[in-house]
């Protein structure tokens, strides 16, 4: 899909659809009455006689209109003015490509970044406009035998009365290179696990390496034994696919300026080892490596923007499988940072393989450590599917990463990380256990993580409940990309100035 921004009038703009907004009350917007008056009163017509109501989400399509360029138009409703927030300009833009996709139009041309929405810029009403319609155009049916036709719609503008400034173009380019990056984090979170292995995965960043010119490394099981990352390789031993660390260096900024390491896990499959899970829905485990997946996608978005800035994706990555090798509970096994763990339940393996990436990361000289990864059911079970978990030992950095999210509507919450938590890791037999209990999980998790993270500023973000939904529209969200591509981008200004 192809996105431009110009200065037009939706009367004279040729394309397959204009769309404008009504308010509650049948009021339009200025472009809405632009087309009004073109049409000879057409629009206020039909919204007198109650065929759109102006109520959020609500759309009414109007085909053969004379005296416009477009072939038809489309009114979708903001709900009352007063009140028109981020969410009912959210509801506005999923109910306008949900309309469109249902048509035969090749373009569109959207007249909505004019509209003031409370507490929002323009940047940001471009950026959600391009994501709305990239969510609305995204397929994954390549292993299907006959794939379904691909949509119409292959070009959307959007209009505004004005020439467009320098930072709506720069919004719309960014805008662009996020949402290629979450299109890569989907496609590789729903690939089945017997395609995304870790020497799939590994093959991915070679490719991000290659067309970005970043430099790539791939470290063996030989390599991590030499390092003493047993942690991460008691996860791997039951399984017949080799693991893999992956290391992805983008240097877009001054030699001496310290990178921001993300860490992305990459548990391409969880059974749960011999914790077996449960069958049911065992199928999405296959999303286990979605930590790994956003890294991904970030590192290709913040390459094709050419943020000036220097970042550093870490990515280990393994198969977490039953089997007669396999690890089993009770084992205790020591980390590349010489810490023991005693491992408990080998179903809470994500921080098995994180806490000796962690350590490794420490090598960059890090100004900024943040893990991503679905590490918990807890953190579902305490925020849902709407916000990811979010935990630090800098409440500053937490702070910039839960703006970076509201901005980018990529929301976290931040749960605390407290001492007071750290005793539920004790072992009788080893430094600290790989468990502390039901309660309070998905800190007790970042507990765990937090001791091999003592050399730098850290942050932690849970993404079990959003990187992927479940049910008939079962896939990955692409999520948390544009929280960290936000952060990044406002790394890259602060440190500009």
């Amino acid at each position: 899909m192809e996105f431009s921004i110009k200065q037009s009038g939706p009367e004279k703009q040729r394309s397959g659809c204009v769309i404008v907004g009504v308010h509650e009350g049948g009021k339009l917007s200025t472009a809405g009455q632009q087309l009004d008056k073109a049409t000879g009163h057409r629009l206020s017509d039909f919204i007198a006689r109650g065929d759109m109501d102006g109520k959020p989400g609500s759309t009414l399509m109007l085909h053969h209109v004379e005296n416009i360029a477009a072939e038809r138009i489309l009114l979708v409703g903001l709900g009352k003015a007063a009140e028109f927030t981020a969410k009912p300009f959210l509801d506005a833009l999923r109910a306008i490509f949900g309309a469109l996709q249902k048509t035969a139009s090749k373009d569109a041309a959207l007249y909505l970044i004019d509209f003031a929405v409370k507490g929002r810029d323009e940047a940001w009403k471009i950026k959600q406009t391009v994501m709305a319609a990239a969510e609305s155009d995204y397929r994954c049916d390549q292993l299907k035998s006959k794939p379904a036709d691909a949509p119409a719609l292959r070009k959307i503008l959007l209009g505004c009365a004005g020439k467009p400034s320098v930072a709506a173009q720069q919004a719309l380019d960014q805008a662009v290179a996020v949402v290629h990056g979450m299109k890569l984090t989907k496609d590789l979170g729903n690939l089945p696990g017997n395609i995304c292995t870790p020497t799939y995965l590994a093959d991915q960043a070679k490719a991000i390496a290659k067309k970005h010119k970043l430099k790539v490394a791939v470290l063996e099981e030989k390599d991590m034994q030499k390092l003493g990352m047993h942690s991460l390789l008691s996860v791997t031993r039951g399984s017949h696919q080799p693991a893999k660390l992956i290391t992805l260096e983008y240097h877009g900024g001054d030699k001496k300026q310290k990178p921001v390491v993300l860490v992305g896990k990459g548990i391409t499959f969880d059974s749960g080892g011999i914790s077996l899970k449960p069958g049911a829905e065992m199928d999405e485990m296959k999303y286990d490596m979605c930590g790994a997946a956003s890294v991904l996608g970030t590192m290709q978005a913040i390459a094709e923007m050419g943020l000036k800035l220097n970042v550093v994706a870490v990515i280990p990555s393994c198969e977490n499988m039953p089997g007669g090798s396999a690890s089993k509970p009770g084992d205790i096994v020591k980390s590349m940072s010489g810490q023991t763990i005693e491992i408990l339940n080998t179903d809470a393996e994500g921080r098995l393989i994180l806490c000796d990436a962690l350590t490794y990361a420490a090598r960059f000289e890090p100004d900024t450590v943040i893990d991503i990864a679905t590490l918990t059911g807890a953190c579902v079970i305490a925020l849902g599917h709407v916000a990811t978990g979010l935990l630090s030992n800098e409440d500053k950095l937490a702070k910039e990463l839960l703006e970076a999210g509201d901005h980018a509507h990529d929301r976290a919450w931040q749960l605390p990380l407290w001492e007071d938590y750290q005793s539920l890791l004790d072992s009788n037999f080893a430094d600290m256990q790989n468990i502390g209990g039901r309660a309070g999980g998905t800190i007790t998790a970042a507990c765990f993580l937090s001791r091999f993270t003592k050399d730098y500023r850290w942050a932690h973000l849970d993404i079990a409940g959003t990187a992927w939904k479940s049910g008939k529209d079962k896939g990955a969200t692409g999520r948390p990309v544009p929280l960290l591509t936000q952060y990044l981008i406002q790394r890259a200004q602060s440190v500009k100035q």
